[in-house]
């Protein structure tokens, strides 16, 4: 059983109620990926008139692609995005706190994870250097709107920004935007 939910500030500062890991929760949003590419530990998600975000941690043992690099790169950024976005999606579902997604079960957000939510734009810029052994995360939903597609149906258009910290001063900041589709 998941602890009550407290009162605490969003990612950008305004007051929120908090909503901590749901174990079961991460456990299926992170099973469509390979073990050693979990790196989402653990996020609690915040909401707030309608929109919400995550504080994320996140734990990189060994990159699933390229020899130890000493920091965190561009592709594992995207990766660590993907799972908290997911988580963050998937807990607002379930918790009803995100615009847009409020007729949503999670049967819905399953059914859509992977074929259905697509990055439309991603930047991130790296401030210096991160640690990707142990680093921190945060998402927030800046904005979600349904929109009309002329050739593809209804879908939600979300704005999103995200950032990411380590105990040494490292920082990567960035936004992206994200398309929902099929869902009509």
């Amino acid at each position: 059983m998941n602890p009550p939910s407290a009162t605490a500030d969003r990612a950008d500062g305004s007051p929120g109620r908090v909503h901590p890991t749901d174990e079961e929760l991460l456990a299926r949003v992170l099973a469509p990926y390979k073990p050693h590419c979990e790196y989402l530990k653990s996020a609690e998600v915040t909401a707030a008139d309608g929109l919400s975000s995550a504080r994320c941690a996140f734990a990189i043992g060994e990159s699933c692609y390229i020899d130890d690099t000493g920091h965190l790169n561009s592709v594992e950024i995207n990766i660590a995005y993907n799972q908290m976005m997911y988580y963050l999606v998937a807990k607002s579902v379930k918790e009803r706190l995100l615009t847009g997604f409020e007729e949503w079960t999670l049967d819905d957000f399953w059914r859509h994870q992977l074929p259905d939510i697509l990055i439309a734009r991603f930047t991130a810029g790296f401030r210096r250097p991160i640690d990707p052994r142990s680093f921190t995360g945060e998402m927030e939903f800046r904005s979600v709107t349904r929109r009309a597609s002329g050739t593809g149906g209804p879908f939600l258009h979300a704005r999103t920004a995200f950032r990411y910290r380590d105990a040494h001063g490292g920082r990567s900041d960035g936004e992206a935007t994200l398309a929902f589709v099929n869902i009509a």
